[in-house]
């Protein structure tokens, strides 16, 4: 039996370009690219050169605090490049793959007799421990640790996202063999939400504490769940897993192979024809962009979804954990007076002067402008009425800002992550960058704390 969460706070940002519920093949890539920014907190230790020729599966790096944690090419071909920063930090991989594709396999998994050391040792070595995070801190999460729950987001809030509800079609049996294998891994429960319509493939596996959600975003974000169901104290952890990832999980432990496919949701408004893309993590974005064609010349790709994604190009790469790409407007120009005149083209949590909340089922077709300049933060209680947490979204922005340990830790900064932030950072009329501030303070309190 399910359990019902109404979220009453959030806002629900409708945009024009929602995807259409079909789905094309993506043509295939020449170039594939892992970019190391994707794992936060991870610092790499090649194991192959450049030039080498590896596997699709084969590992390319592994994590320096931990040798066994490995992360593998999508593809195999020739590692052509290992772009680097300064200090000669590692960037991004790039892989020019063949013709023809060839898989480093591994021995099966029985997820029903298997062990919890046994479930983590093969994951490890098959490299699809990266996709299990934890919090706090949000990172890739320590396979040493046990945590006291599981959480698991099948319902999509965020603007444009993609519905779980379609791509995870047909993948029941991967994705139950995933649910039984982590449900070993704690001695809690393993918590799935979905949405109030009954159709998501996720609640009709066993072995999970079902939870129906409602409610405007950020309702469908891990971090909003997690907070309403069993909420995070101080020495306490939980492990989380997106959807999709939850599905190559279950393929690594049932067929033992690395499957770096995934099925891609291309929104936006500048974007023609809004569909289902189905190709493979690391894939230049513009084997597929282009296909549905674009509305404008001047346009933002997104590397993600609107609110917690990252400025890319059409040349760039899928991010390794990324289901959204989204194309809008470049919003490189001004309205004259904006400030002080009627708005109906816009979406705002106020009724100052704009009118979305007359029509809260309207789309917009909404660029990147931000409408107004960084500044100092202004007491609104805006934040508050959008950020359903029990936490208080503004001191403890300001606590990070300042880097007092004590009260990040008391105003709760293990409950959340940046994309928890994304919201308030929308509404934001000072223009902070809300989410880069939450991980600053995340990596310094990890730093510091541990």
């Amino acid at each position: 039996m399910s359990k019902d969460i109404r979220i009453k706070k959030g806002l629900s940002i409708n945009l024009v370009g929602g995807a259409e519920q079909t789905t094309s093949k993506a043509v295939l890539s020449n170039v594939y690219a892992i970019n190391l920014d994707d794992f936060h907190g991870i610092t790499p230790k090649m194991l192959v050169k450049q030039g080498a020729e590896v596997k699709a599966g084969e590992a390319l790096f592994y994590n320096k605090d931990r040798e066994d944690m490995l992360f593998v090419s999508p593809v195999s071909g020739e590692l052509i490049e290992i772009q680097r920063g300064a200090r000669r930090k590692i960037l991004t991989l790039k892989i020019l793959a063949d013709k023809t594709q060839e898989q480093l396999t591994h021995t099966a998994l029985d997820v029903k007799t298997a062990s919890a050391a046994a479930v983590k040792a093969h994951l490890l070595k098959v490299g699809c421990w990266p996709y299990i995070k934890q919090r706090p801190y949000d990172i890739v999460a320590d396979p040493d640790s046990t945590p006291k729950a599981i959480f698991i987001s099948g319902y999509g809030t965020a603007p444009l996202a993609a519905d779980p509800d379609y791509v995870l079609q047909g993948k029941e049996a991967e994705m139950q063999a995933a649910l039984t294998a982590l449900g070993k891994c704690t001695p809690g429960k393993v918590h799935v939400s979905v949405g109030t319509n009954g159709n998501s493939p996720l609640a009709k596996l066993e072995g999970i504490e079902l939870h129906k959600i409602s409610g405007p975003h950020p309702a469908g974000l891990v971090g909003t769940q997690i907070n309403k169901i069993d909420p995070i104290n101080k020495g306490e952890l939980v492990w989380t897993v997106a959807p999709q990832d939850l599905v190559m999980i279950g393929e690594a432990l049932l067929k033992g192979v690395f499957n770096p496919e995934r099925i891609v949701a291309l929104v936006g408004s500048s974007v023609k024809k809004p569909k289902y893309y189905a190709t493979k993590i690391g894939t230049e974005i513009s084997t597929f962009l282009y296909a549905s064609g674009v509305n404008e010349e001047n346009i933002r790709v997104i590397n993600g979804d609107v609110l917690t994604g990252a400025k890319s190009s059409p040349d760039g790469y899928l991010g390794f954990y990324n289901n959204t790409v989204s194309a809008i407007p470049e919003g490189d120009d001004y309205d004259f007076f904006g400030w002080n005149k009627p708005i109906f083209n816009k979406i705002s949590s106020t009724r100052a002067l704009t009118f979305s909340w007359l029509q809260p089922k309207k789309k917009y077709k909404l660029d990147t402008n931000t409408n107004g300049e960084h500044r100092a933060f202004v007491v609104t209680g805006q934040y508050e009425a959008v950020f359903p947490l029990d936490i208080y979204p503004m001191q403890l922005l300001k606590a990070c800002m300042v880097k007092d340990l004590d009260e990040m830790e008391q105003l709760g900064l293990y409950e959340v992550a940046p994309e928890d932030f994304s919201l308030t950072e929308f509404i934001c009329i000072s223009k902070q960058p809300h989410q880069q501030i939450i991980r600053e303070g995340l990596d310094l309190m990890y730093k510091e704390i541990g």
